[in-house]
């Protein structure tokens, strides 16, 4: 443990200060929120119908209700991380978990477009808090041998809850519990944040980077800043047909961080306390994993919303037939996590490059299977392959968190945590972008049948284009834990 981080005394006898059960509740508790997060950031998909309908949303309310999740949760996440380093992580979570649960709550009551989208901007500004912690947490309080198995869970939680979403949001809708609608996918988080709420007040230890002073205020303004402008057009620019402004704000959002990079050598120099720690990226190992995530965001961005209009428009069936694809997606990461904990710590990461080459060698036999079939493809044969693709990317999301942020000090924790977290955000947000460019140029909407399997098809080689981008990254990763 670094001489400037310490886990902090607790009357409760922190989980990191006591081994067996104390131990697996704080790891059940972050895992939890990370969870409720991938969740949120996807359920809406499927219930986004039924909320228009009871609301009376137009239709840009209904993009909002998405973007202002994903849009406050993408931009607070350094910021977010950093806090944590500098005021405690067990504080700064519980805080976030906290107003996250409130704001959930006021989702599941609202009714008014206007409110459910306010209380959407405070769920992400709250994830962008409390995300950052469970990382940073696992990896100030686990040691080298089990820290591998808690991040490769990490890993899978955030892979499985953002498959799910859609299925927990198609099911819960469906089947309108206690006349609820659609509100149930938002009410389902008070329980469980009430829950993680009392039991971190007692497992989580507390820490933080005892040498940090105070926060960079400039340095947060210029990322926000720069963040916003490129986040915002690749979230809202596809709704307009990508006018002009959409590429001037992303251009300016590049100028705005490459002022960001230089404040913040700046304020280093000085010996003061950046945003971003820039020394992470000297880490071979570091700024490879961050960049392999953010390729790794993009291509699921790409795949799953392409796949989800493949399934229903492309093949005409329905929600709940649909949903089938993305439990057997889910089930096959499950298995692919852990077979990724099995294999990372022997062999480092040929676990996840495997998991890459797998998921092309599924990808491309389902995209010769839609090729041979087209909108004659039955069910079964839609949804197997997600098996194997599942398996290969579970193999991958389980152990590119581990791999990423194992040689960061754990002074640096939090502001390591969440530059992995904003590269996974905005690689999502430019993967759905993109389906702009490579699906729904060739699909508009109101397409049906062969035209939507012939877009889907495609689709999928860019996505093997991007697992095979992801395998010559990760040659940049350690062959092997550092302790074998």
């Amino acid at each position: 443990m670094s001489a400037d981080t310490k886990i902090l005394p607790s009357r409760s006898a922190p989980a990191g200060n006591r081994p067996g059960s104390g131990r697996t509740v704080m790891l059940v508790v972050v895992l939890v929120a990370e969870l409720m997060n991938a969740l949120d950031g996807s359920v809406v998909y499927t219930a986004l119908p039924s909320i228009q309908h009871d609301t009376g949303a137009s239709g840009a309310a209904v993009q909002w209700i998405h973007a202002a999740y994903a849009l406050t949760f993408a931009l607070g996440l350094m910021t977010g991380g950093r806090l944590g380093d500098l005021y405690g992580r067990k504080r700064l979570f519980l805080l976030g978990i906290g107003v996250f649960t409130a704001a959930s709550l006021l989702c599941g009551l609202a009714d008014a477009p206007t409110l459910l989208i306010a209380a959407r901007f405070v769920q992400g500004s709250a994830a962008a808090v409390m995300i950052p912690q469970v990382l940073a947490t696992l990896h100030v309080t686990f040691d080298e041998g089990s820290r591998a198995k808690a991040f490769s869970l990490y890993g899978t939680i955030m892979s499985l809850g953002s498959v799910a979403g859609p299925v927990l949001g198609g099911v819960l809708t469906s089947a309108d519990v206690f006349g609820l609608g659609w509100r149930p996918i938002f009410l389902i988080n008070v329980p469980l944040g009430l829950a993680a709420v009392l039991l971190g007040l007692r497992y989580l230890p507390e820490s933080r980077d005892l040498a940090a002073r105070r926060l960079d205020l400039a340095g947060m303004v210029l990322a926000g800043s720069g963040l916003l402008l490129i986040a915002y057009p690749l979230t809202v620019g596809g709704a307009h047909q990508w006018p002009a402004w959409s590429f001037l704000m992303m251009a300016g959002g590049l100028s705005t961080l490459a002022v960001f990079v230089v404040q913040q050598r700046a304020r280093a120099a000085r010996g003061r306390d950046p945003l971003v720690v820039l020394e992470l990226f000297k880490s071979r190992a570091f700024a490879a994993g961050l960049s392999a995530q953010l390729v790794f965001g993009l291509l699921s961005g790409v795949f799953f919303l392409a796949w989800t209009v493949f399934m229903q428009d492309g093949l005409g069936l329905s929600p709940r037939q649909a949903a089938t694809g993305f439990a057997a997606a889910s089930v096959g990461e499950m298995a692919g996590a852990w077979l990724a904990m099995s294999l990372a710590g022997r062999h480092g990461r040929r676990a996840p490059q495997a998991g890459a080459l797998l998921a092309v060698v599924a990808l491309g036999g389902y995209a010769w299977l839609i090729a041979e079939q087209s909108t004659g493809l039955s069910l079964v044969s839609a949804v197997v392959p997600m098996l194997p693709v599942g398996l290969g990317l579970g193999m991958i999301g389980a152990a590119l968190a581990d791999m990423t942020l194992r040689q960061v000090g754990h002074d640096h924790a939090g502001s390591a945590s969440g530059l992995f977290n904003t590269s996974t955000q905005l690689g999502i947000a430019l993967g759905t972008a993109l389906t702009a460019v490579v699906f729904f140029a060739h699909s508009p909407a109101g397409s049906h049948g062969t035209t939507v399997t012939a877009a889907f098809t495609g689709t999928l080689w860019y996505v093997v284009a991007a697992l095979l981008a992801m395998w010559v990254l990760m040659l940049l990763l350690p062959k092997r834990h550092a302790t074998d």
